[in-house]
């Protein structure tokens, strides 16, 4: 009889040998250099560096369930696995994308049957690109995962606060995965260099340290793309016995990972950073996130409209010329388009980061709504209705401006603010109007 199995079992064990030469190049290095020890993990120090309380639980062979979240290459599904072999825990594995609601509740079943052989050991349910699951198949887990059949872990790129259902997230915790640092994947290159067993060490090639640090700095973090780099400069220099130089690294692929989504964590921290740099007048910082974004790919049109919100929220009065420029660089980039385009998004970018800075436009409209949606709601006073005689016209006076209320009562919203054109605002406001006189700003303040 032919033995069956199902999608959520562990591939059986085989039988141990030899693996040929070529054997080996077709198993991808970055699956051969999976850690088999904790101690042989690299990066992730703040979950299981030493005395961290991850670590600890493991070491007790403890494993909570678990949502591990983090960019590719980070060592999600190379932690699980690890989770499993340093408890001693049996793992079953599914993929969210692909299980069938009759596989999950056969993966339950298999659960229990497992921990009733191993004499109440609950086995590890690994749930692979677990963002995808509906309200129907977390449904089948839920009761499983509560009742302590099994010990729900899974893996997702996306921020599971955002993606997973918050039934599931609350029978878990989330373990956030960071990209790793270039001496962190420089250690890691290093070591799969001169493994003889697992890595490239029988090879016998030798790297320039530039070239492994350029490998480190073009992988962005990402483990598995770092250890794809190598492999494919090693298989190429073993064809003529040459090491492994910094030219090699830039002939093979001279781009940088990008880890940019445009429905994904990481654009919304590109973008938030890009506001943030132009906001906090720093240029050069918000011409690389301009970079960032536009080397990735993300529409012209987005960046121009975050521009001109800039303009008026962030520069406002204090340089008025600042939405004309944002307005001119849109039109512009659409008509011109890319790749001339990013010149004109660029200068647009450092005119708004360098110009001086008043959101007091933005405040002034946010009190004044406030008020408005609140209830004070006040009458137009008799002299400002269109046929009335007793309205006082500002231009028949010299200074352009006579004394009359334009609200029923005093309102103060608009507060100026001390930088640029503005205050020449300021000063020209508080000759006509006492609060204007009597108000200190916060800007004013410091």
């Amino acid at each position: 009889m032919i033995e069956q199995r199902t999608l959520w079992e562990e591939e059986p064990q085989k039988k141990k040998t030899k693996a040929s030469p070529k054997e080996s190049w077709e198993r991808p290095l970055a699956d051969r250099m999976r850690p088999r020890t904790l101690d042989e993990f690299v990066g992730q120090e703040h979950l299981i560096g030493a005395g961290r309380p991850l670590r600890r639980l493991l070491e007790a062979g403890e494993v909570p369930s678990a949502i591990l979240y983090g960019p590719p290459g980070s060592g999600k599904t190379t932690l699980v696995r690890l989770m499993a072999s340093v408890t001693g825990r049996k793992l079953l594995e599914i993929n969210a994308v692909t299980a069938k609601v009759s596989q999950l509740r056969e993966l339950v079943d298999a659960a229990k049957e497992e921990k009733e052989i191993r004499g109440g050991k609950t086995p590890l349910a690994f749930v692979d690109e677990i963002y995808h699951f509906n309200k129907q198949q977390q449904n089948v887990l839920l009761p499983a995962v509560e009742r302590g059949d099994l010990i729900l872990l899974g893996t997702t790129v996306e921020n599971p606060y955002f993606e997973i259902n918050k039934t599931l997230l609350s029978r878990a915790i989330v373990l956030e995965l960071r990209p790793l640092k270039a001496q962190e994947l420089v250690e890691l290159l290093c070591r799969a260099l001169t493994d003889v067993e697992r890595g490239l060490g029988k090879l016998g090639i030798e790297a320039e340290s530039e070239a492994i640090a350029r490998i480190a700095e073009l992988s962005s973090g990402d483990a598995r793309q770092a250890l794809n780099r190598l492999e494919a400069l090693a298989m190429a220099a073993s064809k003529n016995g040459r090491k492994i130089t910094a030219a090699d690294v830039e002939a093979l692929s001279p781009k940088a990972l990008q880890r940019y989504d445009r429905a994904a964590d990481e654009h919304y921290a590109v973008i938030s950073a890009f506001i943030k740099s132009v906001r906090g007048s720093d240029p050069d910082a918000a011409v690389y996130w301009l970079a960032r974004m536009l080397a990735s790919g993300e529409d012209v049109r987005f960046i121009a409209r975050r521009l001109l919100i800039l303009a008026a929220e962030d520069v406002g009065l204090a340089d008025p010329l600042a939405i004309a420029v944002a307005a001119s660089a849109a039109y512009a980039v659409d008509w011109v388009g890319l790749p001339e385009g990013r010149i004109i998004l660029s200068e647009a970018t450092i005119y708004l980061a360098s110009a001086p800075k008043s959101n007091s436009a933005y405040k002034a409209i946010d009190a004044a709504m406030s008020a408005v949606e609140g209830g004070d709601l006040m009458e137009v006073p008799p002299h400002l209705h269109a046929t009335s005689p007793d309205y006082k016209y500002p231009h028949d006076d010299p200074r352009h401006w006579l004394p009359q209320n334009y609200l029923p009562e005093p309102r103060h919203f608009y507060h100026p603010g001390s930088l640029g054109k503005e205050a020449e605002m300021r000063d020209r406001l508080r000759q006509f109007w006492r609060r204007y006189r009597d108000d200190v700003s916060g800007q004013e303040k410091t």
